[in-house]
């Protein structure tokens, strides 16, 4: 039964709607299940259109592509008669690539509809024709996981409820959203892998003379060094909150005797415990793994005497990986399904990227 929406705010419906999905996403096995348990109850219950209205909500409308007859998307929302969005559905888990999204763009292009919707009932993407009238774009403006709504932007969501539904104000705001989910994407790569076109950039108006292949690559180790330093100046105040309180875990670990390749600190810090520059690295690459699937205002690190936490929601119960960096041979603890921590030996910060999947795992797993 699809509740009323009288008496509750758009963060409350979906904060209702993701509880209800968790507790059914083990059924959830055919893109019909799909439709009925994940996205009608988005559409109705989220988004505010009646789906059993067929002036509202058209379900198998017909897109016919050319000399293609019978063409159907799987839901069009509608508006004085129009459509005004075009849902595509997968099975749940499926992975929305290249297929998905050329239907999609089929569909669009041959329909009134400014914003086409791909989704697995859990991910929505939205897009427009941004960077070319009647011709969707090829990447999405907005992104959301209907089981993760902290991460969802509720101000930019509103804008598509039935209630508030303005194609204009939509439009002057979809441009500079898809533009910024844009930039951030580049940030993070170059952040986690400096481009060969950012290096010569920096080093062109820094060193005169040939670029020469040690030229470069000397320029690019400067140069990740430089972003990590630049980023980790500016978040250190956020997080020293985080960096203070101490973790029970750690506290239990202070009794241990030293390993006999852990080396004795050098520099005191007023609670005996720094956070060094290779542990702000590491944080930054779990990150930087994490970013298309978690804010990283939620990723936060939590240093003691003997290892350094990284945490999902400054949450010790919600441990994404463990450092040990004040040994010889440097550590990351990762948790298995069963919450048991496996330690690794890493030469370099950037092999913390081998066990990205795993992980995304351990954080998918706390999304749950």
């Amino acid at each position: 039964m699809i509740q009323s929406l009288e008496g509750m705010d758009l963060a409350d419906r979906l904060q209702e709607t993701s509880s209800r999905l968790k507790q059914r996403l083990e059924s959830i096995k055919t893109e019909e299940a799909t439709k009925t348990a994940m996205v009608m109850p988005f559409i109705n219950h989220v988004l505010g259109y009646n789906v059993f209205d067929p002036t509202e909500v058209i379900p198998e409308f017909i897109a016919d592509v050319g000399t293609k007859k019978g063409e159907r998307v799987d839901y069009a929302v509608c508006k004085d008669g129009e459509p005004i969005m075009l849902f595509e559905c997968k099975q749940y888990g499926v992975d929305l690539g290249k297929e998905p999204i050329s239907q999609l763009y089929r569909y669009f292009s041959v329909t009134q509809a400014r914003f086409g919707v791909l989704t697995d009932g859990a991910i929505y993407r939205f897009y427009s024709d941004i960077d070319e009238q009647n011709k969707m774009d090829a990447r999405p403006f907005l992104e959301i996981n209907i089981l993760d709504v902290d991460t969802i932007d509720v101000g930019e969501l509103k804008r598509f409820t039935k209630t508030s539904f303005n194609l204009d104000q939509i439009l002057d705001t979809a441009k500079d959203l898809k533009y910024t989910r844009e930039v951030l994407r580049l940030l993070a790569e170059e952040w986690a892998d400096p481009s060969d076109a950012l290096v010569r950039h920096f080093a062109a108006q820094i060193y005169d003379g040939v670029k020469t292949k040690a030229v470069i690559e000397q320029f690019t180790r400067a140069t990740k060094k430089a972003l990590h330093q630049f980023v980790t100046k500016r978040v250190s105040d956020r997080l020293k909150s985080a960096l203070t309180s101490p973790d029970p875990e750690e506290v239990l670990e202070t009794d241990r005797p030293r390993d006999e390749d852990e080396p004795k600190q050098t520099v005191e810090a007023k609670n005996g415990i720094i956070t060094t520059e290779e542990e702000w690295r590491a944080y930054y690459a779990v990150t930087a793994i994490l970013c298309s699937q978690i804010d990283p205002d939620r990723i936060t690190i939590r240093d003691g005497k003997h290892s350094c936490a990284i945490l999902l929601d400054n949450n010790n119960r919600k441990r994404i990986c463990r450092l040990y960096f004040n040994t010889a041979q440097k550590r990351v603890g990762l948790l298995d399904e069963h919450k048991t921590e496996e330690r690794f030996p890493i030469e370099e910060i950037s092999d913390i990227f081998n066990f990205a999947e795993q992980i995304k795992a351990t954080a998918q797993r706390y999304q749950q």
